[in-house]
């Protein structure tokens, strides 16, 4: 299939968030050579826009969506420069894979299946508006950049969503909660350092996956630091959890000094705690380690009563689920994320992800988050808020989408609504009557080494694009 090819292309260029020159130049070379109006706007968003096919040419103009980078995670022991390499894909029988980094498929898979629409000569087609947008990962900037006027598409599809059963009709909103400051520092007068290190947890999707109730590695450290400060008097010299915001924290290091006279007793409860924790996950995070080891001693530890104010804190900010959708049955309405904790050299930054597909309550769950780090004294800031995505059941194109897969496949697609960003309803608040809805193949582990996308799944989806393609009804 020519969209493996366009996929494999697409991962050999490198397109973190928010650096994403390399595959803005590579989007706009692909559209030119293949003599198609190319549009590169001021946010770096590629629109690439292709006439209907023959005998195509009265149907209505859709937009195709994607968006171009991918969350750049690897485990701790894969020696791998996601600024310099391609991924190294490959393939474990009916899924492909990557060595040891994220796979990229989210949202590879569908930037690939729009350059090969794009490319080709024998699928019939509307007229397409391919819109390829930049930093959906880590604000959706690109989104929220684009500006009215730009496409005359009357229906938008994005080809986002993970699950092949599933035609997506709503989502959540979200924004970026942040909590910093500075902290008084002092010298350690004796005692022996440690490394605690969490590591092994599942992690992924922080929106997706959060209902999943997989270990959170900010939460789980600061749990063990809180014990051994309460038993054992020790002072913490850095804090370093977490990394991408919409990523659930699969890892974090912490160095404490323990007084001499309390290490056997601290090893001992953090052996009991330990073991406690990696019970109560064993199902969701079989790989979960909590490790403690010796080091050199740090020039310099928090001050205690700031490290009392800090844990204390922390423990109190809401993690996971939220509130449950009283309307739609198994939706996760509201939760948070504590996606980073990094707390070093007299400075902390402490930020969560807030989701919620109500504003209202979004922003009461951000008071929550705001008012436990109010009480040690840190400074507040937000960003990267975007709204939800309100569903439209009865839209055309979700009555077209859902009777075509039951006609294909046998039986009803599951249409639905996410707890994950999606930039749908970014979108329709410049292009207010568009019609819009989300599907794609299974894509499982995403944000997270272990993404894979299933090959018999991609195949599926294809055909079902294809036929969706064909059916697109003509221009009112």
């Amino acid at each position: 299939m020519a969209m493996w090819n366009h996929f494999a292309d697409l991962n050999a260029v490198p397109r973190p968030s928010k650096k994403e020159q390399r595959v803005i130049a590579f989007m706009k070379e692909f559209g030119e050579k293949l003599g198609l109006p190319v549009i590169v706007d001021e946010a770096g968003n590629v629109i690439i826009k292709k006439p209907a096919s023959a005998g195509m040419e009265n149907r209505q103009t859709i937009v195709m969506q994607s968006h171009l980078d991918m969350v750049h995670q690897k485990n701790s022991d894969t020696n791998f420069d996601f600024d310099t390499q391609g991924i190294e894909m490959y393939v474990d029988g009916d899924w492909v894979r990557a060595k040891g980094t994220t796979l990229g498929a989210d949202n590879g898979i569908g930037v690939a299946s729009i350059m090969t629409l794009l490319a080709s000569k024998d699928i019939a087609h509307p007229a397409i508006e391919a819109l390829f947008t930049i930093d959906e990962e880590t604000g959706m900037t690109g989104a929220l950049s684009l500006k009215g006027g730009l496409l005359s598409g009357t229906m938008l599809l994005n080809l986002d969503t993970e699950a092949d059963n599933e035609l997506t009709i709503g989502c959540a909103g979200g924004i970026d909660v942040t909590a910093t400051g500075s902290y008084d520092q002092t010298t350690p007068s004796g005692g022996s350092a440690f490394t605690i290190t969490v590591r092994g947890l599942t992690g992924g999707h922080s929106g997706g996956d959060i209902h999943l109730g997989r270990g959170n590695a900010n939460k789980i450290m600061n749990r063990m630091l809180l014990k051994l400060t309460k038993e054992h008097n020790i002072s913490i010299a850095s804090i370093n959890g977490g990394s991408l915001r919409n990523a659930i924290p699969r890892e974090s290091v912490a160095t404490i000094v323990i007084p001499d006279d309390q290490v056997v007793g601290a090893e001992k409860t953090f052996a009991a705690l330990a073991f406690k924790i990696e019970a109560e996950y064993k199902v969701t995070d079989r790989k979960l380690v909590i490790a403690l080891e010796v080091t050199d001693r740090p020039a310099s530890v928090m001050a205690s009563a700031f490290q009392n104010k800090l844990l204390r804190a922390l423990y109190a900010c809401p993690n996971g689920i939220y509130r449950m959708s009283p309307e739609i049955a198994g939706l996760v309405q509201s939760s948070n994320n504590l996606a980073r904790v990094l707390v070093s050299d007299g400075k902390y930054s402490l930020q969560c992800l807030t989701r919620s597909s109500v504003d209202s309550e979004k922003y009461d769950l951000s008071d929550a988050i705001t008012s436990a780090f109010d009480l040690m004294g840190a400074e507040m800031s937000y960003g990267g808020i975007y709204p939800g995505w309100t569903p439209r059941p009865d839209a055309p194109v979700v009555k077209l989408m859902s009777e075509l897969y039951k006609e294909m496949f046998g039986e009803p697609a599951h249409v639905n609504a996410v707890h994950a960003g999606l930039e749908c309803g970014i979108l329709g608040t410049n292009y207010p009557g568009m019609q819009m809805i989300s599907f794609g193949p299974n894509i499982t582990g995403a944000h997270s080494p272990d993404e894979r996308v299933q090959i018999s799944s991609v195949q599926k989806y294809w055909k079902y694009l294809l036929e969706t393609l064909r059916r697109i009804p003509e221009k009112k």
